[in-house]
């Protein structure tokens, strides 16, 4: 169970963030609707690569296949989004069920890189299906219910969702199967001797985390009207990777921050510059050479040094 202490942190955060719409700004609603779904699909990766040890180059195949799915189901069939939402959100975690049965076989670098080539393959399905995808224009003009068509109202809708999908990610990671997961983090070797079977906890990991990437991507596709198979490339994948790093990846806070430093980051220097990818360098420099932890890292160290102090 979460401290007082955590409890109480959480509920300003959310009032904080219920209260935003009083500020009369749309810019302010439509960015932090962004970043609350970025929150969600980091903290989904990092469910592989901070409970589980493993780096995951391929999660935004199942951020596209939630996208993809709910905007199908919205648009083209008609479904209500009670029924649309959830659908997609299970498609994308059948989905990382079946690519994660493959992936967990390997370790390390081919992992990695297995991951990679499956979401390579959703991109090329979402490239190639033009009648069903919209090939690469993409997926316009997504049909969401007359109540989310309001900006705000969508902002305290994303709000709900976000914030429950984070609850259970909270209650997953720090459950006996979370534990579990950090054990075979630190020694998956020690962990089966114990009994623990690593392959299927490992397994169970890469589909949870899809499942709630999917759920990420469900949101922005409703959110932006539209998806688009960039959603599905590589990119999109190295982009929530770097949230991760940024944040922290053994920090379960560590990935919301991440995820919104970056993000703003990214709004801000396009605003004013055409160098994104150079800031980004520099950032990943900055990641790899002095916050190897992160974020949350650093603040530790701070804190730290200031009560020796």
């Amino acid at each position: 169970m979460p401290s007082h202490r955590q409890l109480i942190a959480s509920a300003i955060v959310v009032l904080l963030l219920a209260l935003l719409p009083l500020a009369g700004s749309r810019y302010a609603i439509d960015l932090t609707t962004e970043v609350l779904i970025y929150a969600l699909f980091a903290l989904s990766l990092n469910v592989i690569i901070g409970f589980t040890g493993n780096i995951s180059f391929g999660h935004a195949a199942y951020f596209a296949i939630g996208g993809y799915a709910c905007a199908i189901l919205l648009t083209t069939y008609g479904w209500p989004l009670a029924l649309a939402l959830p659908a997609a959100v299970v498609l994308a975690g059948l989905v990382a069920a079946v690519v994660g049965f493959f992936c967990v076989r390997l370790t390390q670098i081919y992992f990695a890189m297995l991951t990679l080539a499956f979401a390579m393959l959703v991109w090329g399905i979402a490239f190639k299906w033009k009648e069903v995808t919209g090939g690469d224009d993409g997926l316009t003009g997504v049909k969401v219910p007359a109540m989310l068509t309001n900006h705000v109202n969508y902002f305290y809708f994303t709000l709900a969702v976000v914030s429950a999908g984070i609850a259970a990610l909270w209650v997953i990671c720090h459950s006996a199967f979370g534990l579990t997961l950090v054990a075979i983090r630190e020694n998956s070797v020690r962990a089966g001797f114990i009994g623990v079977d690593t392959r299927r906890m490992r397994w169970a990991a890469f589909t949870v985390a899809g499942t709630f990437g999917g759920l990420a991507g469900a949101l922005f596709g409703m959110y932006h009207r539209g998806m688009y198979i960039e959603n599905a490339f590589w990119t999109e994948s190295a982009n929530v990777l770097i949230m991760v790093l940024l944040g922290g990846i053994y920090s379960f806070v560590g990935p919301i921050i991440g995820a919104a430093v970056l993000h703003l980051l990214q709004i801000f220097t396009n605003q004013y510059t055409p160098y994104w990818p150079t800031v980004l360098g520099l950032i990943l420099l900055v990641i790899v050479m002095v916050l190897p932890d992160g974020l949350i890292g650093l603040a530790r160290r701070v804190k730290a040094r200031g009560g020796r102090s």
